[in-house]
């Protein structure tokens, strides 16, 4: 098992909730001290992708992260792979990025595939959208998640008392209350680069380096550091030990886990992946050890029941 984070913050959160520092940088990991595994996850980003060639294949993805994820992918040979990015990807340089990228990994032997996959449609109230790959070494019966759960209801992630340090000034809040009514019930008031503002009955996506005040909980306070983790799906048994500024870049850099969840339930399922590891990712009490045994060696939970596919 091996986990990566150059963020020295992000590994001190892992570290307290999973009791696994990562390792730094995985560019300077040797393919020999990474152990085999069956299932590689990963993240990436796609501006170094704006320069790439065409039909270079594993070559024009030197100098990027993505190189990284392809050069394990070809020393180690994984069963499957999932692999997330922002909406964005789909249409960055006009589809080449994420055309080339897939071309990489069938050059690779992968079958490989993509989707849009939205967060308020796996009961999260929050809409983000992001683009999930997943790959395989051999054909299989993958379907991705449907995403039909009902929408939390934003009252169910607040918390009903908060300190004062995460109210906006009262400047802010009258120029919000100028601009848009009050609402009846609780909303979160979003303001895009041009000013303009609007409320809905959920979070727009959480984002790392955003303005501290572009999200208002009803036009008056930001989120507090537990909100935006269960507005990404963390249970509030996960440990906060960061401060504030830390904890709203993990979460803003975060997958929401419902919508992994399910991708992930239905790989299991296709790869005959045995229900000892799905008791794990489907206990809904669940503190997060189920991230870990994600990337252990699957084979030790062969047990004789067979799971069914999760379509979610």
């Amino acid at each position: 098992m091996l986990s990566s984070d150059i963020d020295e913050f992000c590994q001190n959160a892992y570290e307290a909730n999973f009791g696994e520092r990562p390792l730094g940088d995985i560019a300077k990991i040797e393919e020999g001290k990474i152990p085999q595994h069956d299932l590689l996850l990963a993240g990436f980003p796609c501006q170094p992708f704006s320069i790439i060639g065409h039909r270079k294949g594993f070559e024009d993805a030197r100098g990027t992260l993505f190189f990284e994820i392809a050069r394990i992918l070809e020393a180690k040979r994984p069963k499957a792979f999932v692999l997330e990015n922002v909406k964005m990807l789909k249409g960055h340089n006009g589809g080449k990025t994420l055309n080339r990228i897939m071309e990489v990994l069938r050059d690779l032997d992968y079958i490989c595939d993509f989707r849009v996959l939205n967060a308020l449609d796996f009961g999260l109230p929050q809409k983000r959208e992001r683009v999930f790959i997943v790959g395989f070494r051999k054909r299989n019966n993958f379907t991705w998640p449907e995403g039909r759960a009902e929408m939390a209801p934003l009252s169910s992630i607040l918390e009903k008392k908060v300190s004062k340090e995460f109210f906006a000034s009262e400047q802010i809040r009258k120029n919000r209350l100028a601009k848009h009514a009050p609402t009846s019930e609780p909303t979160i008031w979003h303001e895009n680069k041009s000013g303009n503002i609007s409320a809905h009955p959920y979070s727009c996506a959480l984002r790392a380096g955003a303005s501290y005040n572009y999200l208002l909980v009803n036009g008056e306070r930001r989120l507090t550091p537990r909100e935006m983790l269960r507005l990404q799906g963390f249970p509030d048994s996960y440990r906060i030990v960061c401060n504030y500024t830390q904890t709203r870049k993990q979460a803003g850099n975060s997958l929401p886990v419902p919508v992994a969840k399910a991708v992930l339930l239905n790989l299991f399922a296709s790869q005959n992946w045995k229900n000892g590891v799905y008791q794990k990712l489907d206990d809904q009490e669940s503190t997060g050890e189920g991230q870990m045994i994600l990337l252990e060696d699957i084979k030790k939970y062969d047990h004789k029941k067979k799971p069914t596919p999760a379509n979610r």
